[in-house]
């Protein structure tokens, strides 16, 4: 079996239209929107689901308040699909639905999904720029992106709890074939799809100490998107929860919000890629958050 990607994610949210226009404004398209239930989508065929609270079909709240309430990953076949189903149930319940998907619960509470993963190839066409000796955009100017569009859902970020966090480690990556790309062991566990090459699909994250969501990354296409598409989120009232920075693990520019649905989004670009000659790295010691981070005078040190 290979897992290729996040394929949805699952909210119980209190307040719908909040949520709706919160991901609208983040730049997800707008699939369907009913009193129960808003869908968005992202342009490689990704989706955001956004359920009211007690909506009686949501998989148990892992946690109190607006939160995910399911991950559902893509795999590659029928037949992966069918491994999953047969590993899972030697010590879980395993639900089927209409379509054929698969739907379980994690060793933290959280809901987990399968499905074949539908993918739409989407080329993204990287701004032009210029430096000394290589001059990529001539005679003309940069064109403003204005408001963020994201390509992709690049990865999740969960909180848990610091008790048994190795076993809810092990669960992915004994089970479902995640590999650990970096783990500081005081912190928590980046984890890479088995059919991927991102520095990380998955994070969980046990310093907290408990269980939440973190955070979801909406990747875009250049630093630029990242900054002009925080700005769009400012103007139209949204709380910024970290400036403007670039990540020490996974080197990706980064701006992040806090999110009416529980935790925040990322919009996050120039993530690092790793292949399987890759060796992950363990470190006793978590080190520094970001390479840089947008300071202004008077700032306190953060790590």
């Amino acid at each position: 079996m290979a897992i290729l990607r996040i394929e949805e994610v699952v909210y119980g949210v209190e307040d719908l239209a909040s949520c709706e226009r919160f991901f609208s404004d983040a730049g997800l398209e707008l699939v369907s929107s009913t009193d129960a239930s808003v869908v968005l989508r992202t342009p490689v065929n990704q989706f955001v689901r956004l359920c009211r609270s007690d909506d009686p079909g949501l998989p148990p709240a892992a946690a109190p308040g607006p939160n995910i309430r399911e991950v559902i990953w893509g795999v590659d076949s029928d037949a992966g699909l069918a491994g999953i189903g047969r590993e899972l149930a030697r010590d879980r319940t395993v639900r089927e639905d209409a379509l054929g998907g698969l739907h379980s619960r994690d060793v933290s509470g959280f809901g987990i999904g399968f499905r074949i993963a539908q993918p739409v190839v989407v080329n993204a066409t990287p701004r032009h720029t210029n430096l000394l000796g290589g001059v990529g955009r001539l005679n003309a100017g940069v064109v403003p992106y204005q408001r963020p569009r994201p390509l992709r859902l690049i990865h999740v970020a969960l909180d848990i709890q610091n008790e048994g966090h190795e076993r809810a480690n092990d669960f992915y990556t004994e089970r479902l074939g995640f590999r650990a790309i970096d783990r500081p062991l005081p912190m928590g566990t980046f984890m890479q799809c088995e059919g991927d090459i991102e520095h990380h699909n998955f994070l969980l994250c046990h310093r907290p100490d408990r269980v939440a969501v973190n955070h979801i990354a909406l990747e875009v296409r250049d630093f630029d998107e990242v900054v002009e598409g925080g700005n769009y989120m400012t103007d139209r009232g949204w709380k910024e929860s970290r400036r403007l920075g670039r990540h020490n693990l996974g080197s990706n520019v980064f701006r992040m919000f806090h999110a009416p649905c529980g935790g925040r989004i990322e919009f996050a670009a120039d993530m690092d890629r790793m292949d399987k000659s890759f060796k992950p790295r363990v470190y006793e010691q978590t080190p520094p958050h970001h390479l840089w981070m947008l300071k202004f005078p008077g700032d306190p040190e953060r790590s």
